[in-house]
């Protein structure tokens, strides 16, 4: 790489603010791996608000409200090693390949995005190699860690109730790419609390030419893998997402005797 283009990259942060990737319980006993893509909402202080409100900052467009809360909950309740992006998904969405169109957006759910336009390739590769790498990096090393025992890999998402204009009846989705097994099992075990309208690959589905990190360091590993996407208004508020933690640790425990089943004595899907 350029040299200039390091020291560009190097300091899209600052030495006072927070580091990229957030590891929470590395070595939890947990088979379980969860990573959560949009945890933050933060911008780095070079770029400013790129250009937006904070309100909206802190709206959907700028994070998956709730989902950390839950995530970190979840984490603890399983005993599961975590791993939460640091920054805004408007900066750079770590669960969009670098190449792809919606990594940078310069416009999100009709809003314009005035930070993100007209950028360089040298910008995009500052957000890149300071955000969007560091969090796969650790994605990565923690899998990589893990290798002599079974996993399989939860992502913690969450999605709004309403979006263009289209009302989101589903309480929780799971959603998977080819292999549908874990995702099933998950349906299932929260089919058994009652009184949930649970979306199979609702409200997304997960797509190889857009989504990341499932079919990177799931499929990608052979690793069970599942996305669980919640709706945000069961869980905006600290007791929204201290139940649903405890919803899915419960549908999980009933579970994981079978999840176990699905994985080879490397870790990998059978």
């Amino acid at each position: 790489m350029d040299p200039c283009t390091s020291a560009k990259t190097a300091s899209l942060l600052g030495p006072n603010e927070p580091p990229a990737v957030e590891t929470v319980n590395a070595g939890g006993a947990a088979n379980a791996v969860l990573v959560c893509d949009h945890a933050s909402h933060r911008v780095p202080e070079q770029l400013g608000t790129l250009g937006l409100e904070s309100a909206l900052l802190a709206d959907h467009i700028g994070w998956d409200p709730g989902a950390a809360a839950v995530a970190r909950r979840l984490s603890a309740h399983l005993d599961a090693p975590l791993v939460l992006s640091g920054y805004s998904r408007l900066v750079i969405d770590c669960n969009r390949a670098p190449h792809s169109a919606e990594s940078i957006v310069e416009r999100s759910s009709g809003v314009p995005i005035p930070g993100n336009h007209a950028l360089s390739t040298e910008d995009r590769a500052a957000r890149i190699d300071a955000l969007f790498r560091p969090y796969h990096d650790a994605i990565a090393r923690l899998l990589d860690s893990r290798s002599r025992q079974p996993a399989h890999l939860l992502s913690v998402h969450s999605f709004t109730p309403i979006l263009s204009g289209q009302l989101r009846p589903w309480h929780i989705g799971i959603s998977y790419w080819r292999d549908c097994r874990l995702a099933a099992l998950l349906r299932k075990a929260l089919s058994g609390t009652g009184g949930l309208e649970i979306g199979d690959n609702e409200p997304y589905p997960i797509e190889e030419d857009i989504d990341y990190t499932i079919p990177l360091h799931g499929e990608g590993r052979g690793l069970p893998c599942a996305m669980i996407e919640i709706r945000q208004d069961e869980i905006r508020t600290a007791l929204g997402a201290i139940a649903w933690a405890a919803r899915l640790a419960e549908a999980y425990r009933l579970i994981e005797i079978e999840v176990l089943g699905l994985m080879g004595p490397s870790g990998t899907a059978e």
